[in-house]
């Protein structure tokens, strides 16, 4: 997966997709995160954690993620091969755990009414352009601010701090250039 491009196949979901139909609490007792893959949106497809491919994408309605602040949730999904969650809304504490994640949370009321199960679908992470490649249709979405996106391109923010703080510890210090400052 580019950061700037994404493509994978749709797996729709309604409003309302709490954390524990995300990772039921039954799965709790394992920190595996491969182990934890295989149970990803259990609560709501049971057969999703084992037909899900690398690099689908999730298309739900709106307040995607409420309930708790289970983080297990977003690990699952990463794990499962999931490289963008799109939805019209989002839990603002899943929001953030699953971007902590590495996985781009894309917020669109338009997507959900183009994309049906299956559809395969293209991103443009950087320009906020969904591309339906299966009917053709189109929507737009709010590009991800810039600090997020280096938590994304990171791999999750614990990759990106451990990448801040190596850069600290290297004495190396990006100095922009008048271009840049303009």
């Amino acid at each position: 997966m580019s950061l700037g491009r994404i493509i994978g196949n749709a797996w729709c979901f309604e409003d309302n997709i709490n954390t524990d139909l995300i990772y039921p609490g039954k799965y709790l007792t394992t920190s595996d995160p491969a182990e934890m893959a295989k149970h990803a949106m259990a609560g709501v497809d049971p057969e999703f954690g084992r037909m899900v491919s690398h690099g689908d994408v999730i298309v739900a309605g709106e307040n995607f993620g409420n309930g708790s602040s289970r983080e297990q949730a977003a690990i699952s999904l990463k794990y499962a091969g999931i490289s963008a969650v799109i939805a019209a809304s989002f839990a603002r504490i899943f929001y953030r755990n699953i971007i902590n994640q590495g996985v781009p949370a894309i917020t669109s009321s338009e997507a959900y009414k183009i994309i049906q199960p299956g559809d395969e679908l293209e991103l443009n992470i950087h320009e906020g352009i969904l591309k339906n490649l299966t009917n053709m249709k189109t929507a737009t979405f709010e590009p991800l601010p810039e600090f997020l996106l280096e938590i994304i391109e990171a791999g999750g923010y614990i990759l990106y701090l451990k990448g801040k703080l190596a850069i600290r510890e290297s004495g190396i210090v990006k100095v922009k250039s008048n271009s840049e400052n303009e």
